[in-house]
């Protein structure tokens, strides 16, 4: 058996052991029960002592590449390169004449709907290098190498779904650095030249040994506060985010720099705009959720017309709200994009050393010397020769944050739920993208790794779904992203045309991003149970056989994590440590949560859909009803007595 295709069983061992010795029974659906179903539980212990081997087992097969329903002989070696060859047989070597030439109708809206979704967050990204970076790296930087390596990614990565982009870690990450250069008394893009260099090996020393094996343990448990940490971002940076300046709530204050260009304009109100924005803001999201709910409708003539309108929903709404202000409000000027208006590196020189920052540094000149070379000059030290050694240690840390991000979203674009049918391939993503920022860095560029929000908004986008929301298939194209990525780069040959997009627009395109995001999301499911009526949760394998206690237990603890990610991904100066805590998800789930809940409650939360009906299905006929009556009869109650 295929040892990728083994992942999510193997994975899940937990809960999977209890399967195999069908030892739970009603006792186990609900712990403050359990004497009501002795008969059911007599050989809880022994069974228990049984998983807890078999679990042990599997988890030391994973770190040696191997699963234990594979035969010795035929264990597959997936180190020293044999996991990317195996990776590109897969994916790129099977289906990539078939993902280059699938144009379906569903393309052209999708390949529209991610060019606003993925240059939006490229522009505001290069404002904020260019800021944090003493102006070395801006929006021209950003756009190029977001347009680069999305048309790479796209031809030979080994997932067609993954859009890659910046990402905040990573630019908390570059502001250290660049801090660094400073008390170093070293020119800043060496420094991350070197540094980029050395993360390149890292990774493709990973890649190779097949270090993904790792992040194959990570669960449900993780994937959702991950997913549900990154679609919450999104949806708080566009309504007002309380760590920085970005969202719609920062229209109403007169002193946000959105209204300094035309505050002095006889007639201008940033009232009127505020209010203005956030109509664009909601007034899109809404209008793109409503088209995309046409294809479940009775209006129109056939289900092709639905089908078209809804598949169209999100550009239909951008070009929709982008004309009613440019149109109907003219008068009111909402914020534009802020990109420069030509391609060239961002850093201009006042002198030939290109050492100081014009017009910041050099007032007295009319106009720079010229703009700072593209290659960066590894030689450039001033002196201090230990530096592309030293690199090493920043450059380890780098590697964390790129390898865990891409890992971790790969893993959540593959869940199992998503029915993809070509494959995954973590250490050939791990190889190519490690390449990349080796390039991005000696050429002055961002790193860029896998943009989780984009990644998952690009699957739901070309998903067909039920009307409850649960995939049917997925478009596996390579078509979309190497048309997102081609726009991106054609766009920096026109970057005024880029100044008609309002910002408020693209906020709402971010709030859809988020909203749709948390759809399929059982994290944020259970979350809003929190605050119902326990008679009144809805249908599910978690709340039809696990006690109340247990769930909201459960979800607790992915609120807690949750809650500590973001303050910690908020929080500029411990920014980078964002990766490593959710990486701790992993031995949490591990080795905590086995001692805090039953492996049959665990099969019920942490598990994909099959492992949750193939364990009903075992245990069905030794469920007490006269228990699961119980269960009921105490939903009833008020959620604050279970």
């Amino acid at each position: 058996m295929d040892f990728h295709h083994n992942l999510d069983s193997a994975s899940d061992c937990c809960s999977d052991t209890s399967r195999r010795e069908k030892q739970q029974t009603a006792g186990t659906l609900n712990l403050e029960n359990r004497s009501n179903a002795s008969e059911c539980c007599s050989n809880t212990r022994e069974r228990q002592g049984t998983a807890g081997t078999v679990f042990n087992n599997e988890e030391n097969n994973f770190f040696n590449g191997t699963t234990t329903d594979t035969p010795e002989e035929t264990k597959p070696n997936l180190s020293w390169g044999r996991g990317i060859k195996a990776d590109w047989d897969r994916t790129v070597g099977t289906h990539w004449w078939k993902e280059m030439t699938n144009l379906e109708q569903k393309t052209i809206p999708v390949t529209i709907f991610m060019f606003f979704a993925a240059i939006a967050p490229a522009i505001t990204f290069g404002a904020i290098y260019e800021k944090t970076t003493g102006h070395y790296i801006g929006a021209v930087e950003m756009l190029l190498a977001t347009a680069w390596v999305g048309i790479v990614h796209s031809l030979i990565g080994g997932s067609a779904i993954m859009i890659n982009g910046g990402t905040g870690p990573v630019l908390a990450f570059s502001a250290v650095l660049y801090k660094l250069s400073i008390s170093l008394d070293v020119p800043f893009l060496t420094l991350s030249a070197w540094t980029g260099l050395w993360c390149m090996l890292f990774n493709v020393v990973a890649a190779f040994i097949n270090l993904n094996k790792y992040i194959l343990l990570a669960t449900r448990f993780t994937d959702e506060i991950f997913s549900m940490l990154i679609s919450v971002i999104f949806i708080i940076n566009a309504i007002g985010s309380p760590f920085s300046p970005i969202g719609l709530y920062y229209y109403f204050d007169s002193e946000h720099t959105s209204h300094d260009a035309n505050e002095n304009n006889d007639g201008y109100s940033f009232l009127s705009v505020a209010f203005l924005s956030l109509v664009l803001a909601v007034g899109t999201t809404s209008f793109a959720v409503f088209l995309k709910a046409i294809k479940f409708a009775r209006f129109f003539c056939n289900q092709w017309s639905r089908t078209t309108i809804s598949d169209f929903a999100v550009p239909i709404a951008i070009f929709s709200f982008t004309a009613i202000d440019h149109l109907v409000f003219s008068s009111a000027k909402t914020e534009t994009l802020n990109v420069p208006d030509t391609f060239a590196p961002t850093f201009a020189c006042c002198d030939a050393t290109c050492e100081t920052y014009w017009p910041n540094d050099c007032t007295d000149l009319a106009e720079p010397f010229g703009r700072r070379p593209w290659l960066v000059d590894l030689s450039d030290l001033n002196g201090h020769l230990y530096i592309p050694f030293f690199a090493a240690i920043p450059a380890f840390l780098a590697f964390i944050l790129v390898f865990l991000d891409n890992g971790i979203t790969l893993h959540c674009i593959s869940h199992p739920s998503h029915k993809l049918q070509h494959g995954d391939a973590y250490d050939l993503n791990t190889l190519i993208i490690g390449i990349m920022v080796g390039i991005n860095a000696m050429f002055g560029m961002p790193w860029l790794v896998a943009a989780t929000v984009r990644s998952l908004s690009h699957l739901h986008a070309l998903a067909e779904k039920t009307q409850d929301g649960k995939f049917i298939s997925v478009l596996e194209t390579r078509l979309s992203n190497l048309a997102v990525h081609s726009l991106i780069l054609g766009s920096i040959f026109c970057l005024p045309v880029l100044k008609l997009i309002p910002v408020p627009v693209l906020y709402g395109i971010f709030l859809y991003m988020g909203i749709t995001s948390l759809t399929n999301n059982q994290f944020w499911g259970r979350f809003t149970m929190l605050f119902m009526q326990p008679s009144k949760f809805p249908s599910a394998a978690y709340t039809d056989y696990v006690s109340t206690t247990s769930m909201h237990k459960y979800t607790g603890i992915q609120l807690f994590l949750f809650a500590s990610l973001y303050i910690i991904k908020s929080i500029k100066s411990i920014a980078i440590a964002f990766p490593i805590v959710i990486a701790l998800c992993i031995p949490i789930r591990i080795y905590l949560l086995p001692r805090l809940f039953t492996q049959a409650e665990l099969t019920l939360l942490d598990s994909g859909d099959e492992n949750i009906e193939k364990w009903i299905e075992e245990n069905v006929d030794n469920i007490d009803e006269e228990l699961v009556e119980q269960v009921s009869e105490k939903k009833e109650g008020s959620m604050f007595s279970t």
